[in-house]
C-alpha cells in the first residue's frame, strides 16, 4: 500500500519519493495528532458521566 502511494506521489510531483520517507512523515503526523488531542482534552472531565 505504501509503495503504491509512493509511486502515485512520484508521478504527480515529478520527483522521486521513497517509501521510508512516507513512513517517517506518517509517524510524525500521527504523533502530532496524538499530542494535539492530549492538549485539547487537558483538564476536560472525560469520565463515564461525560458521555
Amino acid at each position: 500500500m505504501a509503495a503504491a502511494i509512493a509511486r502515485v506521489l512520484s508521478r504527480v510531483s515529478g520527483t522521486e519519493v521513497e517509501v521510508e520517507t512516507l513512513k517517517t512523515i506518517a509517524i510524525f503526523c500521527g504523533v502530532g495528532l496524538f499530542v494535539s488531542l492530549l492538549f485539547a482534552t487537558y483538564g476536560l472531565d472525560l469520565s463515564a458521566g461525560f458521555f
